[in-house]
């Protein structure tokens, strides 16, 4: 630029130069005339021929012009050289310089970097005027004024502010979504236990720890915060709370506990201390406590399933099936029955006697006698004979037999008894009630079996109703016991 200005100021000088050699030209040719008062026009004279003083001094002036042109042509040319050799100088200097502004902008706008989309115009219009700033400089002073990590440093907080900003959002949205889901979760878990038919304390209780879970949700700054809400410790607490009110609810001192497929008799202490020890309610929910409703089942079964049938009425049992570990059923012991091929009784007995004496002389002397009843079916028979001798020898003999049997089916008399057919019914009624089960009672006392352990008996047993099914589908494998205290 200095170098243009100084080509300038030279230029300028000679064409100063050249007007004053013009002037000089002109004041030589033509000599100022003196100042005089204005002629008074006359004619005109002839033209003169010239002088040869003034055709050399012509010349003279035409060779000084010439050669002035000349420099200034030679002037010209050197300084449109110099200022086209300056100017492409300069140009390259810009370009140069504009290149590396260029590359300045792409080493600090990477794409990867402002690489989100949201938040990238903001960037990317920062970068475009950087760009154009660079494109349309017109000197390397004001390419080195643009500032392009300056720049950067702004565009790279407004995208990183746009980054936070949709990260809070995100976060945001991604913490309300998992409100919205733990509010439903909590109505979910609470629903079962408000749809039971609580009592107004139990359910106020409820509802005041959903509610108040519900209030803990909302105000949850995290998503983590949100996360260890659980509901588990209170949940827990309110279904043993309708546990211990359902059993304390039902009649009776004992409660059905029912857990799957498996059933059980116990206490209500019992059955609360089993409830009182399961820690997750989920668990909890698999119990269910059924009210105890005694009936009265006749079960036929043999001998040696029903413990020698050495039981007494009121006792308490148990009855297993075979081939499985869990009790089938709890109950009482009723009454035992023989059935009809045990009640049967015969009987047969017979006497004999005889006596001899001898004298001289001898008498003989024979009688026999018989008789046979069959009251209700049963038949008596009763026959005796005796005979005497007598010889002259004076020899006597005498002798005396008696035998009797019967056969009793006590089915039949029951049926005799009932019908009015047996005289004496009363007694033979305390005849039987010393038969029957006290058969039983003889064989534990005196540790002899009278009835084969096959014998098929009849038992009447209470036991709770809920327990009937198991005991109709099990009855041929059943064995009955006695519980010891």
């Amino acid at each position: 630029m200095i170098t243009l200005m100084v080509v300038l100021n030279v230029s300028e000088d000679i064409e100063a130069k050249i007007r004053r050699l013009r002037e000089l030209g002109k004041a030589s040719a033509e000599p100022e005339p003196p100042v005089a008062p204005k002629p008074v026009p006359a004619k005109k004279p002839s033209r003169r021929p010239r002088s040869v003083g003034s055709i050399r001094e012509k010349e003279r002036r035409k060779r000084i012009l010439i050669g002035v042109s000349i420099v200034i042509i030679v002037l010209i040319l050197t300084s449109v050289g110099a200022y086209v050799y300056l100017q492409n100088r300069a140009t390259e200097e810009l370009t140069n310089a504009r290149n590396k502004k260029l590359a300045e902008v792409n080493l600090y706008f990477k794409p990867d970097i402002f690489n989100n989309t949201n938040c990238s115009p903001k960037a990317n219009a920062i970068k475009s005027q950087l760009l154009n700033q660079i494109l349309h400089a017109k000197s390397v002073d004001e390419l080195n004024a643009i500032d392009v990590k300056g720049n950067y440093d702004i565009a790279l907080r407004e995208y990183n502010s746009c980054i936070d900003e949709l990260h809070r959002l995100e976060l945001e949205r991604q913490l309300n979504r998992t409100k919205e889901q733990k509010l439903k979760l909590l109505e979910l878990e609470f629903q079962p236990l408000l749809s039971m038919p609580l009592p107004d304390d139990i359910r106020t209780k409820t509802v005041t720890y959903m509610n108040d879970l519900k209030e803990r949700v909302m105000s949850a700054t995290s998503v983590d915060e949100v996360n260890s809400i659980k509901a588990d410790p209170y949940l827990l607490e309110v279904w043993r709370d309708y546990y211990y009110w359902r059993i304390d609810a039902l009649p009776g001192q004992d409660v059905i506990l029912e857990y799957g497929d498996s059933k059980k008799m116990v206490t209500k202490a019992d059955a609360k201390a089993v409830l009182g020890g399961i820690m997750d309610y989920r668990e909890l929910m698999k119990y269910n406590v059924v009210k105890v409703e005694w009936v009265e089942m006749s079960l036929v079964l043999p001998k040696r399933n029903i413990n020698g049938a050495f039981l007494s009425p009121g006792d308490r049992i148990k009855l297993f099936i075979q081939g499985q570990n869990t009790t089938a059923v709890d109950g009482y012991f009723e009454l035992v029955l023989l059935p009809v091929q045990s009640g049967s009784i015969s009987v047969s007995e017979s006497q004999s006697q005889s006596s001899s004496s001898s004298t001289s002389s001898s008498t003989t002397y024979s009688e026999s006698h018989s008789s046979s009843a069959s009251p209700g079916g049963a038949s008596i028979s009763d026959s005796s004979s005796a005979s005497d001798s007598v010889t002259n020898s004076q020899s006597v003999s005498q002798s005396s037999s008696g035998s009797y049997s019967y056969s009793v089916n006590l089915a039949e008399i029951l049926k005799a008894i009932a019908a009015g057919k047996i005289q004496a019914s009363e007694e033979v009624r305390q005849q039987l009630s010393a038969y029957g089960w006290k058969v039983l009672d003889l064989e534990k006392d005196t540790s002899l079996e009278a009835i084969d352990h096959n014998t098929q008996l009849l038992v009447i047993v209470k036991v709770p109703s809920i327990f009937v099914p198991d005991v109709l589908a099990n009855q041929n494998s059943l064995y009955l016991v006695r519980v010891s205290t």
